[in-house]
């Protein structure tokens, strides 16, 4: 077996909490998921493949069906597997539904991670899951919270984003910066979708732009860079705030995280140099400003 293949079994468990058992370094050997991948990685032709995966789906679709299973996370994260190989496995998008509105934390996280990944804005299943999203978005769980945020920055249903918006703005002043961070890119999600519907906070965008926490700022540049492409002139008088960021990046200000290879968040200042392009054109007396401040 490759390295590769290896060290990918190795790392599956803490990943995906498949093995309960503390101490747990490697797939065990009775792993469905371990087997399955040992078992494809020594297939020599696709028809292979194709019968083994056949005959890998036809046992989970069995299993999932069962009221009595108590291995619904490792089932998903199977079908996950079949799905990147490029087999269809619809059969397991409900069973996934129904894990994030109703397994435990852990089960959750596999149950939202299998919807982000089987389904499309377009799906009508995804109906379904708006309640679970408006339940989490109210927990006292950060986890649950965290993991509701990221499932609606990647795919909501559009006509549903008024019944979720008041929730993900109040996210915007959480005392937890990953929760402000995530919050901020759920509403930049719903700009792309739906400007109309986040058209009456673009000053909460602002107060995001000046928040203590850089991930929390870095994650609004996504917002006002798309804003400034659509109407420059509205956000000139934000120039200033775009320099000074931009001097304390190259100033090496922020944390080390944010460093590439000694350079100071590369793909920052690119983000904020486009900006800043943007703001500039055509006009003399700010890009002036611009090319004297930095």
């Amino acid at each position: 077996m490759s390295d590769v293949v290896e060290k990918t079994l190795t790392a599956l468990p803490s990943l995906l909490s498949l093995d309960s058992h503390p101490g747990s370094a490697k797939l065990s050997s009775t792993s469905k998921l371990g087997n399955l991948i040992r078992g494809i990685t020594e297939l020599t032709s696709k028809h292979e493949e194709e019968k083994l995966i056949h005959h890998e789906l036809l046992g989970i679709k069995e299993q999932v069906s069962s009221p009595n299973t108590t291995m619904m996370k490792e089932l998903m994260v199977r079908s996950i597997y079949c799905e990147m190989l490029g087999y269809e496995a619809s059969f397991s998008y409900i069973h996934a539904i129904k894990l994030a509105q109703q397994g435990t934390v852990l089960e959750k996280r596999v149950g939202y991670l299998a919807v982000s990944l089987f389904l499309n804005e377009s799906h009508e299943l995804l109906l379904l899951l708006v309640n679970t999203v408006l339940k989490d978005l109210q927990s006292t769980n950060l986890i649950e919270v965290c993991m509701a945020l990221t499932v609606v920055s990647q795919m909501f249903p559009k006509d549903m984003i008024p019944a979720i918006l008041p929730l993900v703005e109040e996210k915007l002043n959480h005392p937890k910066e990953i929760i402000r961070r995530k919050a901020v890119l759920a509403l930049y999600k719903f700009y792309l979708i739906a400007p109309n519907q986040v058209q009456h906070i673009h000053n909460k965008f602002r107060k995001a732009l000046c928040d203590k926490d850089p991930g929390v700022m870095t994650a609004s540049l996504h917002i006002y860079l798309q804003m400034i492409q659509e109407n420059p002139e509205a956000y000139k008088d934000l120039t200033p705030s775009f320099v000074t960021i931009l001097k304390q990046v190259v100033g090496g200000k922020l944390p080390m995280d944010f460093n590439y290879h000694t350079v100071p968040a590369p793909w920052l200042q690119i983000q904020l140099l486009r900006i800043l392009s943007l703001l500039g054109k055509n006009d003399q007396r700010t890009g002036g400003k611009i090319s004297f401040k930095v």
